[in-house]
């Protein structure tokens, strides 16, 4: 095994997951296991047999017809596999870990694969490291190894003095805290976790559709046989040869069964695949395609999900009057307005002097674009970004400050303390007087304690008062004070007085309303499980529309870790809000959901995410945002952040699911009047209906080429305003089976009609029997497509196309005359076979629109 196709499996054994090395050997499969893995179908085998019987008893055209079907049958279903194999490579390589090294001293990233021993790595929080490295620097250095040992505490890691190389870091283990520069020394098969990973069953599990319509195989198969012995006995009973009846039973059994749908299924799933990519959405494996049409719950995070993961000053507060701000990012551009009025910054001093602290005690640095239309960044503490945007906005600049204030003095931020405070000449300290200006920010409750009882209470009552309805409000709320002291004294204990409060929050995503709102539409229930304050989750629930202003009013709308660890949460899936919680509670409440038969899709970015990402049905990770630990855990990657990209993920994965269950309408409803035809003719006079090569041929127009085509047919209009499947739903629910039985009845009634027809005025009857059947099917086809006047699918009227001048070749070419048993038709007669195919469009859309009429139709999965 190479190192490529380990570095992968590392991933997938840390996280428990099939990941892109298995998705990367299915892409290695040879084509010779490919077709062997075709001709190894029940159904295949079937057909098979019955060529081998026409040898026998030398039927060498019929024999040529079914080797024929076998190989083109087999071909396509190769093709597809080849074609969704390297579709699904190619997107293995865009969600491929990568790490960061320094090779000739530059560094640069690269794939984890392309890894040698030697390369001196650089890890930081959330990687995984890649291979096993001996520790060349660290610091604060956590690792968890429970992937090796399954100890649960973090391990530290070091360079004790002296030494050239530290501890041994092992691949798959992950950075919890801290960075590290490490040396590789073993890679893949070598390293410790290849050595495990070796061990290990990596074969892909079957899906519970794929599982689904292997039984449905099977019970068809089992069908057939019965057919078959039902329609040999028919013949011998008519005095047919034991020759002709053989092959025409088996051939019509076969002809009875959709051979291509596991083409069709494995080209739904890959063009569904490559389809999410354009829409931003990289799948890591192939069947999650298909579970994402059936997701019931979606449970999101907040920071960065719902909102934009940066802070953002809404309002300031000072004892004069309260300023609302308003501007996008940490872009200094926007407007400060008191009383619904534009603030005059010349008439307000004290807004001036606060926004003035705000950047003096200020360690972070915005960075402005460097190519049109970019956002304005930044380096340093989110929070301190927000207060050098607001000042931005007022005209102050840190440069202007800095030179008329130069720091002189700090103490850094403390966590105990909860604040932080820094020291700046004056003007009149550089005059010669000894005294500097102090400003401090921090919690409001930390700087009360400190500062409002020394001669400068005035302002913190209304302070306390508007600082706790901000908090209630969600928004995250600092003091600022500032004072003077002699420079030569201790100016960290001087007296300071009030200047005012900043209150941010992280906004919520322009377009994070619309889409909760489409998942409600859709069916999905969406959840917010956050970290963050109960007060801040319940704010941006009500702003992104998780809760309504009714239910987030209520007491119990927000649920805590707390709460959950004491157990008075009876049911984990009554709450919609969870705050405070810790990565076993977002277990805890994702298993909930599971249990009660929800399919789960769960998005996350951090490593703490990681466990819930695997539990959850699908995984859904950041890729800007995400930490390497998460996009491995997941089965979706969203490239660009967006929670909207998931709704589209799951219309896509509806679209797949309707895709398959059309082509069940389709292929089972022909090989349904197949029978009919072949079972009813006799009785009517018509004593073989179709022969054996006649009924292949017409199974591989249709269920072989045009039924591949079904696969590309668009979203139906209605797929995101219905519910989604029952997880549980068999595949031919939703009234699908009756719809299969009412095509096939009305095109084997048309059938029979001009076969009768035909025979009574001593035409080529079963010619047209033949043409008729394929036209009565090929008009089906266009007949359930969702959108009728589209130009989504053009491979499907191709398709179409194509299968019916290959059955007008059927009749008119004389090789194939030969081969079939067709003779030409005059052009009436022609017209009248050709004309049929009216009434399967007729009969589909009938069969569209009782399945609407009808009941629900989940999803779209109706046709």
């Amino acid at each position: 095994m190479d190192a490529a196709g380990l570095t992968h499996g590392e991933a997938a054994l840390l996280l428990k997951r099939v990941g892109p090395n298995e998705i990367e050997q299915r892409g290695r499969i040879s084509v010779w296991s490919s077709i062997g893995m075709q001709l190894r179908d029940p159904l295949i085998v079937v057909l098979l047999a019955a060529c081998a019987l026409t040898l026998v008893t030398g039927d060498f055209t019929d024999a040529a017809v079914i080797g024929f079907v076998v190989v083109v049958n087999t071909a396509v279903g190769v093709t597809q596999e080849v074609k969704a194999d390297r579709a699904i490579t190619a997107l293995a390589q865009l969600s491929a870990p990568m790490v960061r090294v320094r090779r000739g001293g530059v560094e640069t990233s690269v794939p984890t694969a392309d890894l040698v021993p030697g390369d001196v790595v650089l890890l930081g929080e959330g990687d995984i490291v890649p291979a096993d490295c001996a520790l060349l620097d660290a610091s604060s250095l956590l690792l968890d190894e429970s992937a090796l040992t399954g100890e649960s505490v973090a391990v530290g890691k070091a360079v004790a003095d002296g030494e050239s190389f530290g501890d041994v870091l092992a691949a798959g283990t992950v950075v919890v805290k801290g960075r590290a520069v490490a040396e590789v020394t073993l890679t893949g098969a070598a390293s410790a976790l290849g050595q495990i990973a070796a061990l290990m069953d990596s074969r892909v599990q079957p899906t519970p559709l794929q599982r689904r319509l292997a039984g449905l195989g099977r019970t068809l198969a089992l069908v057939a046989v019965a057919l078959c012995a039902v329609v040999l006995a028919l013949g011998l009973a008519r005095g047919e040869p034991l020759e002709l009846m053989l092959v025409t039973a088996v051939s019509l059994a076969v002809a009875a069964v959709p051979e291509s749908l596991p083409a069709v299924v494995t080209f739904s799933l890959a063009l569904g695949a490559r389809r999410m990519v354009g829409r931003n959405a990289v799948v890591r494996r192939l069947p999650a395609v298909e579970t994402l049409g059936s997701v019931t719950v979606l449970a999101t995070d907040k920071t960065g999900t719902l909102t934009e993961a940066r802070m953002l000053v809404e309002e300031l507060w000072t004892p004069e009057r309260s300023v609302e701000v308003s501007g996008e990012g940490y872009a200094p551009r926007g407007d400060l307005v008191t009383g619904g009025v534009a603030l005059d910054l010349s008439q307000a001093p004290d807004v001036v002097e606060l926004l003035r602290a705000c950047v003096l005690c200020n360690d972070a640095q915005l960075t402005p674009p460097s190519r049109p239309n970019e956002p304005w960044s930044g380096l340093g503490d989110p929070t301190e970004l927000a207060l050098l945007s607001v000042a931005g906005k007022a005209g102050l600049t840190r440069e202007e400050l800095e030179r008329a204030h130069p720091r002189v003095g700090e103490l850094p931020f403390d966590s105990a303390a909860q604040q932080m405070t820094t020291a700046h000449q004056t003007p009149a300290a550089a005059s010669g007087e000894a005294s500097v200006l102090v400003v401090t920010k921090g919690s409001v409750e930390a700087l009360h304690a400190q500062h409002g009882h020394e001669g400068h209470a005035d302002g913190w009552h209304p302070a306390l008062v508007r600082a706790s309805e901000l908090a209630a409000e969600g928004f995250r709320v600092l003091a600022l004070t500032t004072g003077n002291a002699p420079l030569s004294g201790d100016w960290e204990k001087a007296g300071q007085r009030l200047l005012g409060l900043a209150a941010m929050t992280d906004p919520a995503k322009p377009a994070a309303r619309s889409t909760i709102e489409h998942c409600r539409t859709a069916g999905i229930v969406p959840v917010l499980i956050t970290g963050d304050h109960p007060a801040t989750a319940r704010a941006v629930a009500l702003r992104v529309g998780v809760l309504t202003a009714e239910e987030a009013d209520l007491e119990s709308s927000v649920v805590t870790g707390p709460q959950i660890a004491a157990g008075e949460i009876a049911d984990l899936t009554e709450p919609r809000v969870f705050a405070r919680t810790s990565p076993e509670q977002k277990l805890d409440i994702v298993q909930a959901w599971r249990d009660r038969g929800a399919v789960v899709a769960m998005t996350g970015d951090g490593v703490n995410d990681g466990p819930a990402l695997h539990r959850a049905d699908i995984g859904v990770a950041m890729g800007h945002r995400g930490t390497e630990v998460a996009r491995q855990a997941a089965d979706l990657v969203l490239a660009d952040d967006d929670l909207a990209t998931v709704v589209a993920a799951v219309e896509e994965g509806r679209r797949v699911y309707a895709n398959i269950r059309l082509f069940l309408v389709f292929a089972l409803s022909g090989g349904a009047a197949e029978i009919l035809v072949m079972l009813l003719g006799p009785f009517l006079g018509l004593v073989v209906p179709l022969m054996a090569a006649q009924i292949l041929w017409i199974n591989l127009l249709t269920h072989g080429i045009t039924g591949v085509a079904i696969g590309a047919e668009p979203v139906s209009p209605g797929a995101m305003s219905q519910p989604p499947r029952p997880a549980a739903q068999s595949v031919l629910g939703d009234g699908l089976w009756q719809r299969v039985v009412l095509i096939s009845m009305l095109i084997s009634a048309v059938t029979l009609s001009l076969g009768l027809w035909a025979h009574s005025g001593d035409r080529a009857w079963q010619t047209m029997i033949f043409l008729s059947l394929t036209c009565l099917q090929l008009g089906v086809a266009m007949g359930l497509r969702p959108v009728q006047l589209t130009t989504q699918n053009p491979l499907l009227p191709v398709a179409v196309t194509g299968s019916l001048l290959l059955a007008l070749a059927g009749v008119y070419v004389p090789l194939l005359q030969d081969l079939l048993g067709t003779s030409a038709l005059p052009a009436a007669d022609l017209a009248l076979a050709v004309g049929t195919g009216v009434f399967g469009w007729l009969f589909a859309r009938i069969a569209v629109r009782h399945g609407r009429t009808s009941g629900p139709q989940t999803s779209s999965s109706g046709p």
